[in-house]
């Protein structure tokens, strides 16, 4: 279970990132709390996939400052669940809907480790939260596209990961799913969670973030996203004018319960 601190889960100071060498976004700041949600939006290459790589270690810091948890981005795997935009794993085994999400259990389960009761019932839960508990035997390739990805964001809950940094959650999603995710990650909030994600979703799924980073290859804006999601920033993040209420803009307030220091 998450546990509340004082420190921040994430800081980045004049970070750099990118690929092969070359920076595709340079100068980011911001701190991410525990407890808290950020939303990365921009177009295709605007570099939101590469910010949540570098976060999670997969990709090395062109410059400037990165610290989760306090430390170098991927020395606490444990704590921390990714989900990106492509997944291999069920083309390439014949793994059943339920293996795929038990997989979010082998890390807290040490090299020799079996699940146990504790860990069978996390997972049915999870994918009973995304509605696939009924497809939980299920051989995963043949699932239709959006059934696979209620299935991965199950393993991403089944983790109860401190932290949880997902590329497009929504992606395939239909209107049933994308409700269900939506109050997952309420529920993960409030757990004291954080939560990092990608989204080209400027109306539901900003909504539930405390801040919001628009990127055009560079920070175009960055704050809650009453003040960060206006046509003027829109227009210079995607180069159109992007319609929606504002008033539907609202940050998540959650009473969290006591929690062990992490």
């Amino acid at each position: 279970m998450a546990s509340l601190t004082s420190d921040p889960d994430i800081v980045a100071r004049g970070l750099a990132i990118g690929y092969n060498g070359e920076k595709v976004v340079d100068n980011i700041n911001f701190e991410l709390a525990q407890g808290q949600a950020i939303a990365l939006i921009g177009t295709n290459g605007s570099g939101k996939s590469t910010l949540l790589k570098t976060i999670v270690g997969l990709l090395p810091q062109l410059g400037g400052e990165l610290r989760v948890f306090g430390d170098t981005p991927g020395r606490h795997p444990r704590r921390i669940a990714y989900l990106g935009q492509f997944h291999a794993s069920g083309f390439v085994l014949p793994l059943r809907a339920i293996d795929v999400v038990s997989m979010s259990r082998y890390p807290s389960l040490g090299l020799f480790g079996r699940m146990g009761a504790a860990d069978r019932d996390i997972v049915r839960k999870s994918m009973a939260v995304m509605g696939v508990a009924d497809l939980a035997e299920a051989p995963l390739r043949t699932l239709s596209g959006g059934q696979q990805q209620r299935v991965y964001l199950a393993q991403v809950l089944a983790h109860q990961a401190d932290l949880l940094v997902m590329d497009e959650p929504t992606a395939g999603l239909d209107v049933g799913g994308r409700e269900r995710y939506l109050q997952a990650i309420k529920d993960e909030l409030c757990r004291g969670a954080s939560v990092v994600v990608t989204t080209h979703d400027v109306q539901d799924e900003a909504a539930l973030c405390h801040q919001v980073m628009l990127l055009a290859h560079r920070v175009v804006a960055l704050g809650p996203p009453d003040e960060v999601l206006t046509p003027q920033a829109l227009l210079e993040t995607f180069g159109i004018v992007i319609g929606g209420d504002q008033k539907r803009f609202t940050v998540l307030e959650c009473v969290h319960p006591h929690h062990e220091h992490r």
